[in-house]
């Protein structure tokens, strides 16, 4: 039985699809926050959670590395990750 061409995709080829998405969206966000007169409706565009690693350094004799990460989404950011994730499943 053969697998439908969506399960063939690769782990990090539906990441990058995702955090594309994410990125898409933040951006058109932002965009339609900055169009939009002061308000409620401005609030709810730009009002995002930030979650993640606070960045830790490791001082190493000879250099420093610095590790961390940090997500920042709105609600037009989750819209973006629903479509890539529409296009993901449903356009071969």
């Amino acid at each position: 039985m053969a697998l439908p061409n969506y399960q063939k995709r690769s782990l990090g080829f539906i990441f990058i699809i995702l955090i594309f998405g994410a990125v898409i969206g933040t951006i058109f966000g932002n965009a339609l926050a900055l169009m939009l007169p002061e308000g409620v409706v401005k609030q709810f565009f730009l009002q995002s959670v930030t979650w993640g690693i606070s960045p830790v350094t490791l001082d190493l004799i000879v250099g420093t590395v610095t590790f961390g990460l940090r997500v920042k989404l709105n609600i037009i950011s989750v819209l973006g990750l629903a479509v890539a994730y529409y296009f993901l499943r449903y356009f071969r």
